[in-house]
């Protein structure tokens, strides 16, 4: 694999030929890190779907320049290094080795134009995530986890593959302000301001995706909070509220923290 390393000055130096074209910033070198890093994340988790769907990440600057997957990698092989970087079409904008996946790209890029605090899009297509999003009621907020994303989740109804552009407008309309949104007869998907941010906000909508259908399947009767409670919860869990005795925010940067050195453990390889 190309291994990206820092020089003195801040830029970053490719060996072995792996991408060429401009040599990345440093800001470009951490943010494929870490989109890597979610990429194996994903893969650990068994949150992947063969080579199918997609993580983007935004880079800085005017230019509208993304980082994805190479069409064809398993994420369990992608690395900062063999990330390609495309443009709001989809299409490569350096030399790569690697193809891309134009179509995969129509769901990001519309939010990505959209949402100017959506730096990192994740879409996944899990066991659990399309189980829910073949249910009428949606999600419901059977537990605590479920429950950060009451009142805060997007539906947006199936239209086929997503290969026409005309969907764009009605599935960014469908998301609207919300951090996640759940593509009905297809799967999940979240946004982040960072790809740690995506991520787990992910790893929670599967959990609790997997969380109802295992009380569904039970065959007995639901216990739901009241709305007041629930939004409540929400509030407690996204940083919202401030009439709690205690706070705690500092928990999801700890949780990254913890899955960093998980990544570290499992594929140390992914900087490369």
């Amino acid at each position: 694999m190309t291994e990206l390393s820092l020089r003195p000055d801040g830029t970053a130096d490719r060996t072995a030929g792996a991408t060429t074209g401009p040599i990345a910033s440093a800001e470009e070198l951490r943010l494929r890190r870490e989109l890597a890093a979610v990429y194996r994340l994903v893969a650990h988790f068994r949150m992947t779907d063969l080579i199918f769907t997609h993580i983007s990440v935004r880079l800085p600057g005017p230019e509208q320049h993304f980082l994805i997957n190479p069409y064809g990698l398993l994420f369990e092989e992608i690395t900062a290094s063999n990330l390609v970087k495309i443009d709001l079409t989809g299409r490569p904008v350096e030399e790569s080795p690697h193809p891309v996946n134009p179509a995969g790209f129509v769901i990001h890029s519309a939010i990505h134009a959209a949402r100017s605090d959506a730096h990192c899009v994740l879409h996944t297509h899990t066991k659990a995530g399309c189980a829910v999003a073949a249910q009428e009621h949606g999600l419901l907020p059977l537990n605590q986890i479920s429950m950060e994303f009451y009142d805060r989740l997007g539906y947006h109804d199936y239209e086929g593959v997503a290969l026409n552009l005309a969907e764009q407008q009605r599935l960014v309309a469908d998301l609207g302000g919300h951090p996640a949104m759940i593509l009905r007869n297809h799967g999940l998907l979240t946004v982040g301001e960072t790809p740690a941010q995506a991520f787990l906000r992910m790893y929670y909508l599967d959990k609790a995706c997997e969380i109802q259908t295992a009380a569904t399947a039970a065959g007995t009767g639901l216990v739901i909070p009241s709305s007041d409670i629930c939004e409540l919860t929400a509030r407690q869990l996204t940083g919202e509220d401030d009439s709690s005795d205690l706070q705690d925010d500092m928990g999801y940067e700890l949780a990254w923290t913890a899955l960093l050195r998980l990544v570290e453990r499992v594929a140390p390889e992914y900087k490369d």
